[in-house]
C-alpha cells in the first residue's frame, strides 16, 4: 500500500497520514472501548484502520476509491471484522448504520475538498452521533472554534458551535501526510450537546439567520437581517443593530432567530 499512497487521487481530496505519533495522540483522546460503535470515514492506507482494528471487534469504514476498496477486501486483519461501506460519505445514511444499536462515534482524516459540506450532514444527524474526532485543515479547525469577534468566527463556527462543544486538539504539519498537503492540519473533538446551552425555537429559522447575517460580513445587522427584523426587533433583545455578523455571540444569534418564532 505504500506505493498506493504516492498516487493519492486529488479528486477525492487524499493526504494519508502517516505519523504514528499523531495517531496515538487521537486514539487517546477519545479512549475507545470493545463496545464502542466505531465509523471511520476515509480509511485509505489504514494509518487509523489498522490501530482501531486491534482495538475493536468491529469497525465500519466509508470509502468511496475503488483501489483502496479492493485492497483492504485482501487484508487479513480485516477479515470479519471490518465492514466497509462503498460510497460517498455525504450520501451516508447515518440512522440507519446506528440501527438500534449505541449512538455513533465517528473518527477520521476527512478529505479537504468535502469536509465542511460533511460536518454538516454529521450535524444534520446528530441524534444518532455520540461524538466525533476529525482532521481536517488548520484553517477549517480555526473556524470551528473560533470566538466572536475574530476573523476566524462566522456561519461555520456559529452552527457548529450551537450543536457541539468543539476542543481544539492539536496542529499536525505537512509532514504527517503523504503527498505533504501544502497547508497546516488540525484535529478537532465535536461532542454534540446533549440540550444546547442556548435553545431556538425553530432550528431551521435559526440557521436561515445565521446564514443571513453573515452573508455580508462588512455590513451591519440592521443591512444584513433588513427583511426578517428591523432594528428596532434587534434592539429588543438588546443588540445594537450597527454591529456586525461577526461579534454575536451563538446566544445573541438565538435571541434574534427566536424573535422570529415569537
Amino acid at each position: 500500500m505504500s506505493q498506493y499512497q504516492q498516487h493519492a487521487k486529488k479528486r477525492f481530496g487524499q493526504h494519508f497520514l502517516h505519523d504514528r505519533n499523531v495517531i496515538d495522540n487521537m486514539l487517546r483522546a477519545v479512549n475507545l472501548q470493545p463496545t464502542d460503535h466505531v465509523v471511520e470515514i476515509g480509511p485509505g492506507p489504514g494509518a487509523l484502520t489498522f490501530p482501531l482494528l486491534e482495538l475493536l471487534p468491529r469497525l465500519d469504514v466509508v470509502e468511496i476509491d475503488r483501489d483502496v476498496i479492493a485492497w483492504w477486501q485482501q487484508q487479513p486483519q480485516a477479515e470479519g471484522k471490518l465492514h466497509i461501506h462503498a460510497q460517498d460519505a455525504l450520501k451516508l445514511d447515518i440512522p440507519a448504520l446506528r440501527g438500534d444499536g449505541d449512538t455513533l462515534r465517528i473518527i477520521g482524516n476527512l478529505p479537504y475538498n468535502i469536509s465542511t459540506p460533511l460536518i454538516f450532514h454529521f450535524l444534520e444527524h446528530r441524534a444518532h452521533i455520540r461524538d466525533m474526532l476529525f482532521m481536517l485543515q488548520k484553517e477549517v479547525v480555526d473556524r470551528l472554534t473560533a470566538e466572536p469577534d475574530s476573523s476566524d468566527y462566522g456561519r461555520l463556527s456559529v452552527m457548529v458551535q450551537y450543536y457541539c462543544e468543539p476542543h481544539y486538539l492539536l496542529k499536525i504539519g505537512p509532514g504527517a501526510f503523504t503527498p505533504p498537503p501544502k497547508v497546516d492540519s488540525a484535529v478537532v473533538y465535536l461532542k454534540p450537546w446533549a440540550t444546547p446551552p442556548h435553545v431556538a425555537n425553530d432550528p431551521e429559522q435559526f440557521g436561515k439567520l445565521v446564514q443571513q447575517a453573515f452573508s455580508q460580513r462588512r455590513k451591519t445587522l440592521r443591512n444584513t437581517l433588513k427583511g426578517l427584523l428591523s432594528a428596532e426587533q434587534i434592539e429588543s433583545v438588546g443588540i445594537d443593530p450597527v454591529r456586525r455578523a461577526e461579534t454575536l455571540s451563538v446566544e445573541d444569534f438565538v435571541n434574534l432567530a427566536n424573535l422570529l418564532t415569537g
